[in-house]
């Protein structure tokens, strides 16, 4: 049994077709799935996905893109709000993104703090986006260091792994590591200890090989974790049995 710990199954890519996406995942033996939201505008239609499947999990948050138009204590008070659903047991993805910029930096780490102090406030973990902003992420991390969480879809060093675990976060491995330009990413992989890793398809975005270029979907976690099976020289089953755990460890509000 497999978790896709990071997929966005509110996007236009499922809308005609979800039911049978999900039947799919289960059907490969992927029985969880976390729904991550990107905007507050978004967080009920995702908890209406999750109350209508009982293996699907969701979270609130705003994408660290969105972080402009969520840039106000109000945000708190949502994010609280929404909080309270059963099925939400996380908040983000939140995090740095200064690769695109969609938002400015100011605004990215406001809403950042935001997420974390809430997240330390509730004791529920966050989903951590960040790219191109690792000295940010950090700062903005060690303001905060009782927080629990994940550095979701990773594509980082295995240094910038080690500062992860140092403080005590998971890192999630998506089908990036079966790319064939992957290789520092799969040193990370290697490096990074079994009981601190998920695994994550980020559908519907970057399936992995086999379906590079195609939709990506639930089902598709297999390939993820057939890759850091072969990376770490063990079992699929094994991969599967510890990164589930993992993912009720750190999600513990979530019940198998």
């Amino acid at each position: 049994m497999l978790v896709d710990s990071h997929c966005h199954l509110n996007f236009p890519e499922f809308a005609q077709d979800l039911t049978q996406v999900i039947e799919n995942a289960h059907a490969h033996n992927i029985k969880y799935m976390l729904t991550v939201n990107t905007r507050i505008a978004e967080s009920l239609d995702i908890q209406k996905i999750a109350d209508s499947y009982p293996n699907i999990f969701c979270s609130v948050g705003v994408h660290p893109h969105d972080s402009k138009d969520y840039n106000d204590t109000t945000l708190i008070e949502q994010l609280k709000a929404h909080a309270a659903h059963p099925k939400v047991v996380a908040f983000g993805e939140t995090g740095l993104d200064y690769y695109y910029n969609k938002s400015d930096a100011d605004a990215q780490i406001n809403c950042f703090k935001m997420h974390l102090d809430v997240s330390n406030e509730l004791n529920l973990p966050v989903i951590i986006h960040t790219r191109n902003a690792d000295e940010d992420t950090l700062s903005c991390l060690d303001a905060h260091p009782n927080t629990r969480g994940v550095f979701h879809c990773f594509s980082g060093s295995s240094e910038f792994a080690k500062q992860g675990l140092d403080r005590g976060l998971y890192i999630s491995f998506s089908g990036i590591i079966t790319f064939k330009n992957a290789t520092e990413l799969r040193e990370a992989v290697k490096f990074v200890p079994l009981d601190r890793i998920l695994v994550e398809t980020d559908s519907p975005f970057l399936a992995p090989i086999p379906h590079r270029g195609k939709r990506n979907e639930p089902a598709f976690t297999r390939f993820v974790a057939e890759m850091v099976a072969e990376l770490k020289s063990i079992t699929l089953e094994e991969v599967a049995e510890t990164t589930t755990k993992n993912f009720f460890d750190l999600f513990n509000k979530a019940t198998p």
